[in-house]
């Protein structure tokens, strides 16, 4: 296991899972990379109203990105047998038994695929007519135990009998983890540890 797979887990079971600085640097530094430059033209050259809202407009989207690096980078996972809840900016907690979507995406970097990112989408309350009071939570695999987690959804899914789409039974095979027919005869109980 490498160092970005680590997750603490605490003696209850739980796991909990955050975005290392190692794996959020490079988005700090391309922030900056839009940011600094933008901050110094401002500074030093007279600028037109044209070519200032230009570089405003550019200044304002690495800011922002930046915002969002720095709020995901606080960004806590916790997981437990019976809910995964994330603490940010804002606290979201699913539900395993009320799990009504899992989306896993992957977003490649590059023309070959052979880099990128994946991102695991899930969500609970979102049923017939219920989406007002659905809770949506995504997370990317650049958090530590990334996989541990896409594994304990796609049990909570495969439990649920969720209908998940080719293009996330395909990237779950891609991470070694087949999503099993459902068999209510066979429920074995969940071990976070397991997944190590």
């Amino acid at each position: 296991m490498t160092r970005i797979d680590e997750a603490d887990e605490d003696p209850a079971g739980a796991t909990r899972h955050i975005y290392p600085a190692s794996a959020m640097v490079g988005d700090y530094l391309r922030a900056a990379a839009g940011l600094i430059p933008t901050g110094i033209l401002f500074a030093t050259v007279p600028l037109g109203t044209v070519a200032a809202t230009v570089l405003g407009g550019f200044a304002a989207m690495f800011g922002l990105f930046g915002l969002r690096t720095l709020l995901r980078h606080g960004t806590r996972v916790e997981m437990t047998d019976t809910e995964l809840s994330v603490h940010g900016a804002t606290r979201r907690t699913i539900a395993w038994a009320e799990l009504d979507r899992m989306k896993l995406a992957y977003y490649s970097t590059s023309r070959d695929r052979r880099s990128g990112w994946m991102q695991l989408e899930l969500r609970a309350g979102g049923g017939a007519g219920n989406a007002a009071v659905s809770t949506k939570v995504q997370i990317d695999s650049r958090i530590a135990g990334f996989d541990s987690l896409v594994r304990r959804a796609a049990e909570a899914a495969a439990f649920r009998g969720l209908a998940l789409s080719d293009a996330t039974v395909a990237n779950l095979e891609s991470l070694g983890i087949r999503v099993p027919d459902h068999d209510p005869a066979y429920d074995p109980p969940y071990d976070p540890r397991a997944d190590r």
